[in-house]
């Protein structure tokens, strides 16, 4: 048995009665509390894939980690007594023994479950594509989507339970989906999964990142001059989940300060390495520290892709029936859904707003903007920019320059 996951969120919906009949081993109501398994971990491994590999694939892949994992280069094989916690928010692994947690994956990082035998493996993939100089994207221009090369990290466990744990995080990504229209206000029964997929399954990803950054004329090395014990004068932001490469923006630079002087950074910019040191998907903390830690350099190389500070989206929406895929607070996007005709068109959490089909909703109440999305069919353009960077730019937050 195998479960290809396609979609799931986090969310926190009200109403949980009267699920539409779900497959699965579970009550649905279980699966939002959490339920726990038994299980060895045998350990983890990473492969290189496709972003959507065909099923037999994806099986390939998993017999692949298993025969890693499993005695490697005929060691006995080290057993780690596991529980396992599945819920339709995460996958948490724990210590049978001290309960600490050994991993905590939130439900829609897993794409991928298998079951061999009495071993499950459960794949992630990571957000970052393996990336060549400049850690631009590797590709060709105009190179399909399908052809690059993503990171998966696959965990392999063994228990007596294989069948029923993967077909419970199986089951645990349907109630999720159902759980997340209740909290649109959909009704499940309206809307088979099916239909969701064949809409998005005719639709193009748009997404202004993935031409530019493939072009080598967006990509550029940077030197920069500052003196010993001056800091380099910028703010940074996350580029937001949902991006196409996870990295670092540079929101606001100090007047007088090194990378203003250079004349060479604009905002918007994405930082992709600094001092060789690659910035793509670590988080904003640890980019923040190797920045501070340049303070005795007289001389700082970056690799940059030049953007501009909005990002131009573009929603598919062909029948209101189709739920758009992402929530809003206060004009700032804060959930998406795996999978859903948003992310096929750019949209960002941690984004706020600017624009919904060229009517500015900046100073707009938070009703009127989702009443505005809740209606719209067709195509749907929005402009957006990281919440951080519009309240920097906005005068609403001091900029703490590093």
């Amino acid at each position: 048995h195998t479960e290809e996951c396609i979609v799931s969120v986090d969310l926190h919906a009200e109403k949980r009665t009267e699920f539409v009949s779900l497959p699965g081993p579970c009550e649905p109501e279980d699966l939002i509390d959490g339920i726990i398994f038994a299980a060895n971990y045998l350990g983890s491994t990473q492969l290189l894939s496709e972003r959507n590999p065909s099923k037999n694939i994806r099986m390939m892949q998993a017999q692949e980690a298993v025969s890693r994992v499993k005695n490697p280069e005929g060691d006995a094989q080290t057993l780690t007594e596991v529980d396992l916690f599945i819920s339709t928010q995460r996958i948490k692994v724990l210590n049978a023994d001290t309960q600490e947690t050994m991993m905590d994956n939130a439900l829609r990082t897993i794409s991928y479950i298998a079951d061999i035998g009495n071993i499950v493996v459960l794949m992630a993939r990571r957000r970052m594509p393996r990336t060549a100089s400049q850690d631009c994207i590797e590709t060709t221009p105009g190179a399909p989507e399908a052809k690059k090369q993503y990171k998966m990290i696959c965990h392999v466990f063994e228990s007596e339970d294989a069948q029923l744990i993967a077909q419970s995080i199986g089951q645990a990504f349907s109630v999720a989906y159902q759980e997340f229209l209740r909290a649109n206000g959909i009704n499940p029964e309206d809307l088979s999964q099916k239909e969701y997929s064949d809409i998005i399954n005719t639709q193009e990803m748009y997404n202004d990142d993935l031409i530019h950054f493939s072009n080598s004329d967006n990509c550029k090395e940077l030197q920069l001059e500052k003196q010993k014990g001056e800091i380099l004068g910028i703010v940074i932001v996350e580029s937001g989940w949902g991006s196409i490469l996870p990295t670092v923006i540079l929101a606001n630079m100090m007047n007088g300060g090194p990378a203003a002087r250079s004349g060479k950074l604009s905002i918007g910019d994405q930082i992709m390495s600094i001092n060789n040191t690659s910035l793509v998907g670590l988080p904003l903390a640890t980019c923040q520290g190797i920045i501070k830690g340049l303070k005795n350099q007289v001389q700082v190389k970056l690799n940059i892709v030049s953007c501009p500070p909005v990002t131009t989206v573009l929603i598919k929406r062909p029948d209101l029936k189709y739920q758009l895929g992402f929530s809003v607070q206060n004009g700032i996007i804060c959930s998406l859904m795996r999978g859903g005709i948003a992310e096929r068109g750019g949209v960002r959490v941690g984004h706020r707003i600017i624009e919904i089909n060229g009517q500015s909703v900046v100073a707009t109440a938070h009703e009127k903007i989702v009443q505005a999305l809740s209606n719209s069919v067709g195509e749907i353009h929005m402009k957006t920019m990281p919440a951080a960077m519009f309240r920097l730019l906005t005068g609403q937050e001091t900029p703490m320059y590093i």
